[in-house]
């Protein structure tokens, strides 16, 4: 199912916490870094605390700027993003600024804390939703997607939700702001805990002073695990989709990306179907081409492609779902089950399965896919 782009925004110390122990709030981002972080508000759909958050920093979360207010406005869209809180108890403090400022607010909980938050009585202009007898973060996403039409999510703390997310592979991107200043103090809270993240190495995508602070955007590459997509697995997916676009159009044949990754994020290779001087290679057969038959990285690595590998094919003995299996690669994230345009039945999907193949269909970029050979689809 759909999910909404899910960014991470943080300000930390160079020595990684998120507070000290005081009694006020300790600020480490300048006015100047307010200012973006309120722009960054403007423009997503819903933005996300803990319930710890709320309880430690009573915050508003609010759009400030009137003119940036009006703007969204002018757009058709609500004055104030929604506000989104978690809490697996249901411990919430209904005198909390969050409940009295803004526009509509929503609360994800479990069936237990469901009834307990209900019981608070926070107003019309707050749903409960309860997830089940466990939180559970997917479904959460899948629910501001698909039900409340989210397609931008903030997400502002605190270091519970952060950890989780990026464990889980959820998070599209970390805006993290680096503050000149050092807590020092081993009960303050620090931004990330412990625990089983993905492996590789995020991609930096910016890097900005800000006054005395400095802005780092970083992007996820690290694929999901088994049938479980993860954030990345969308930006590659999407990069092969984009690759069907250079593919040299045919009457007789698809135009199809492909990307090869390993497990750690880093891109083995790429490929898009007729690529070069072959007029019958198809995209998967033009990457899996450029790796070498004994790169040890094929056996975790993931294929990404728009349109599902081929079952069966004339140009060529070997159809693709064959080739990947040949490699080694026992995981396929895929857009578009491919059509009876050509083939009566084909199901690669069903071949690489059977053959214990990990096969991930994200439809949501079907449309995508299919932009390429819209010459065939009429």
């Amino acid at each position: 199912m759909p999910h909404p782009y899910v960014l991470l925004s943080a300000a930390v110390s160079l020595d990684g916490y998120l507070d000290d122990t005081g009694p006020e709030r300790l600020l480490l981002s300048s006015p100047a870094d307010f200012d973006r972080v309120d722009e960054v508000r403007a423009s997503v759909d819903a933005i996300l605390v803990g319930a710890g958050t709320i309880r430690a920093d009573n915050p508003r979360l609010l759009v400030n700027s009137a003119s940036r207010r009006a703007a969204r406005v002018a757009a058709g869209r609500a004055e104030y993003p929604l506000k989104v809180t978690v809490s697996g108890s249901g411990d919430l403090d209904p005198a909390a600024r969050f409940w009295h400022t803004g526009g509509e607010k929503l609360v994800y909980t479990t069936e237990k804390g469901a009834e307990r938050v209900r019981a608070l009585g926070l107003g019309p202009a707050t749903e409960v939703v309860a997830l089940g007898a466990e939180l559970d973060w997917r479904l959460l996403l899948e629910h501001l997607g698909e039900v409340r039409g989210v397609g931008r999510l903030m997400v502002e703390g605190g270091g519970l939700v952060h950890t989780q997310l990026l464990r889980e592979g959820l998070a599209d991107e970390l805006q993290l702001v680096l503050a000149p200043l050092f807590v020092g103090d081993p009960g303050a809270p620090r931004l990330f805990g412990p625990g089983a993240y993905q492996g590789g190495r995020l991609r930096l995508v910016e890097t900005r002073p800000i006054g005395d602070v400095v802005l780092m955007r970083y992007e996820p590459t690290a694929p999901g695990v088994g049938g479980l997509p993860s954030a990345a697995d969308r930006r590659w997916l999407e990069l092969a989709c984009s690759l069907a676009d250079r593919c040299p159009p045919s009457r007789t044949a698809f135009s199809v990306g492909a990307v090869v990754v390993a497990a750690d994020g880093t891109e083995l290779a790429r490929g898009y179907s007729r690529e070069g001087d072959d007029p019958v290679v198809h995209a998967e057969e033009a990457a899996l081409a450029k790796i070498d038959a004994g790169d040890v990285r094929l056996a975790s690595a993931t294929v990404y492609s728009s349109l599902e590998p081929c079952a069966r094919r004339a140009s060529r003995p070997a159809a693709c779902a064959q080739l990947i299996l040949s490699a080694g690669v026992r995981r396929v994230v895929t857009a578009w089950r491919e059509p009876d345009t050509f083939v009566q039945g084909a199901d690669g999907s069903g071949v690489l399965v059977g053959a214990g193949v990990d096969v991930v269909v994200l439809g949501e970029y079907e449309g995508l896919a299919m932009g390429a050979n819209r010459h065939l689809l009429g």
